[in-house]
């Protein structure tokens, strides 16, 4: 139960004065629904206000505060032309301050004539005059807080101002309470960081405080760490349940292929870990198309020849009926029973698969997370395979242990390789195995980028590869066409391409409910459709090793890993296998960057490692909705750093204080609820 000295930050925003009905989208837009998000809603910059008492032109190009008189005003014929307000200083110094659109009425009740207001902007020379165009501040003086400084400027969303936000920010850290310091004292010391609510304070005073920001983010890291190895330790402490298999299944699985060395491997060390009693934590990376599924397929089977049950997460239902088809296929004939559950199931299909799962009959149950939800009750669950890790969080991994009589062993895969940085952030508790080699006669996708401009080429290239008896994807951003966006939207491609080629075009998208969606991917396995065209949720799994071709619309607002695994849509049969990236005019350095590594290698542990440098730790983690919340406090570049020392500051607590109950165990309890990583507190006996 959260302490009570935080409550006051874990109010909803309404809370703070001033936030009504009006400003609620606008702070929802930006995540700010409680006081601490406003408070964790840091300064990305600051203006140096220069207090003046006198208008001077060598301040021109300078953000300057000053007191100023109204003393004339013009307006043109047109509403479009500028209101110009002359004004002057203490020493009859005069400016011109320029509104466009202003209405006189507006401009007048703001700058009343001869009456002295607290005037900021950036002061400019145009011509012979000086002027400030649209000030950013017009005050009475009896309305203003100090003669200048500097200010805060806060990332913002149409329909509110930095300013505003910078005022729910002094709201809200004067909630913020002293709190017990959880760093351990010679680290602090080191490294000068102030206390945890002087470094909140001055960081919106200061935005350029970099000690007070460093302390901020390394609290958030330190809780990250710390509730990852107090997960990990409640889990290795309680006594789980060896599952020796005896090989029977395994023995006559029949494949069309050998494994890979890395696949062999893989293989021996998760059989190693299934025979302790020591509940299995393994993490699993491997590349797009490294054999990841017959890896996962080998451990469910080494929990079905030791009598007990096993479960496979998967993050979508495309992918989790994929799954259950390959499973279904590959293990006929073994008496392995295999069953599905989403969230889709209804009615008696659903109540025979779930008296079927508690009465033992079925072996491997797939599903989505609806395979863990209340109701859902099995006989003896021993493994629990996770697809797609950065969708299941700690949350999801804790809620795993209530589903079984002893702990579950856990094999979490991620088809997306995870930084080396991150790695220790997102899965620190963590054994790691790696599939670093492909499978022998897999060839590297030819991966080209092509203007959009020439799109009529690449439709009649779509035609040749069609004509060969080929298949290929084709994927957009967008459902549909927005307003604001010129993105290629899936159902407007989807009609352009049948007007060539008739019915071989399918579309795929998210809106489309599921039957109606298993329909399309079902005619295109066949063969029956030739071009899907599709948005991002044929992103993970989806085989068909027919299709050749792939061609990604706008692939410049992609980001890296996620290009990375639509390629990995095709190179999945023999032959070669082609991915055009279609990209757009006016690329930033950064999409030029992102384009022309995907153009010149196809391995994804290097892509993995440049997504994070241009996009930062807190996008790859995640966010919230994933069950993993990412860094809000910690700028990327400090990320690596920052993690090493918080690993060690935290294993160091855990080592001497495992239950957190001197003086800093205690101020470190309070750190995990501060930053929403207390699914960890009731590991502990006094949680």
């Amino acid at each position: 139960m959260r302490p009570d000295i935080l409550n006051p930050l874990f109010a909803e925003i309404t809370a703070l004065k001033g936030v009504g009905a009006a400003l609620s989208k606008p702070l929802e837009k930006l995540g700010l629904a409680r006081a601490i998000d406003v408070a964790f809603h840091l300064p990305t910059g600051f203006v140096d206000r220069l207090p003046r008492t006198e208008l001077d032109a060598a301040d021109a190009g300078r953000v300057i505060a000053i007191t100023l008189r109204a003393v004339s005003y013009r307006f043109g014929s047109s509403p479009r032309a500028p209101a110009r307000v002359q004004a002057v200083d203490g020493k009859g110094n005069y400016v011109s301050l320029v509104y466009f659109r202003g209405n006189s009425g507006w401009v007048k009740k703001l700058l009343p004539e001869g009456e002295p207001r607290w005037v900021s902007g950036k002061l400019e020379q145009y011509g012979q005059e000086l002027q400030m165009v649209h000030p950013d501040h017009v005050l009475p003086l009896d309305e203003v807080e100090g003669e200048g400084g500097r200010e805060a400027i806060y990332p913002c969303s149409e329909g509110i101002t930095s300013k505003r936000i910078g005022g729910f920010a002094a709201q809200a850290i004067a909630r913020a309470p002293e709190l017990p310091e959880w760093i351990e004292p010679s680290l602090k010391e080191r490294h000068g960081w102030p206390d945890w609510r002087a470094a909140l304070a001055a960081i919106h005073a200061d935005p350029a405080d970099a000690k007070a920001r460093e302390r901020l983010a390394y609290d958030e890291v330190f809780a990250n760490q710390l509730a990852l190895l107090l997960v990990s330790g409640a889990a290795r402490a309680k006594r789980g349940r060896a599952l020796a298999g005896d090989g029977r299944l395994r023995d006559a699985l029949k494949l069309p292929y050998a494994p890979t060395g890395a696949q062999a491997r893989t293989i021996r060390e998760i059989e190693g870990d299934m025979a302790q009693t020591r509940p299995m934590l393994r993490l699993l990376q491997g590349d797009v198309g490294s054999g990841k599924t017959l890896v996962a397929t080998m451990a469910l089977l080494i929990a079905a020849e030791a009598g007990a049950q096993g479960a496979l997460l998967a993050p979508t239902e495309i992918l989790a009926r994929q799954h259950f088809d390959t499973l279904n296929r590959q293990l006929s004939g073994l008496g392995v029973r295999v069953a599905i559950l989403t969230g889709r199931d209804k009615g008696r299909a659903r109540e025979a698969t779930l008296m079927g799962l508690a009465a033992g009959e079925i072996d491997i149950l797939v599903g989505t997370h609806a395979i863990f939800q209340q109701g859902v009750a099995y006989r003896d669950l021993g493994l629990v395979v996770v697809d797609e890790q950065h969708r299941f969080g700690v949350a999801e991994r804790l809620m795993l242990q209530s589903k079984a009589q002893v702990p579950p062993h856990l094999l979490v895969m991620t088809a997306t390789p995870i930084p080396r940085t991150l790695q220790l952030a997102s899965h620190g508790e963590m054994d790691v195995s790696r599939l670093d080699e492909m499978p022998p006669g897999r060839e590297p996708i030819e991966t080209s980028v092509i203007a959009e401009d020439k799109l009529d080429a690449v439709v009649a290239g779509l035609g040749r590869h069609l004509d060969s008896g080929k298949q290929a994807y084709w994927v957009c951003p967008l459902v549909e066409e927005s307003e604001k966006s010129d993105m290629a939207a899936a159902e407007a491609r989807a009609a352009e391409l049948a007007l060539r080629f008739g019915d071989k075009v399918g579309l795929v998208h998210g809106r489309m409910k599921g039957p109606e969606k298993d329909a399309v991917m079902a005619r295109f396995a066949s063969g029956e459709i030739g071009v899907l065209v599709a948005t991002t949720v044929i992103e993970v799994g989806v085989d068909v090793p027919n299709a050749t071709l792939i061609v990604i619309e706008h692939a410049d607002r992609f980001g890296l890993a996620q290009l990375h695994q639509l390629r990995g849509r095709v190179g999945r049969g023999g032959g070669k296998s082609h991915c055009i990236l279609l990209r757009g005019k006016g690329l930033s350095e950064t999409s030029r960057a992102r384009l022309a590594l995907m153009r010149d290698t196809t391995d994804g542990f290097l892509i993995a490692e440049r997504d994070l440098e241009l996009r930062g730790g807190g996008e790859w983690l995640g966010t919230r909705q994933s069950g993993d919340q990412g860094f809000r406090l910690v700028p990327p570049e400090r990320l690596g750093p920052l993690l090493e020392m918080a690993n060690a500051d935290a294993r160091l607590l855990v080592d001497q204080d495992r239950e957190m109950e001197t003086a800093r165990g205690q101020a470190a309890r309070v750190a995990l609820y501060l930053f929403e990583r207390d699914a960890a507190v009731g590991l502990l006996r006094a949680g």
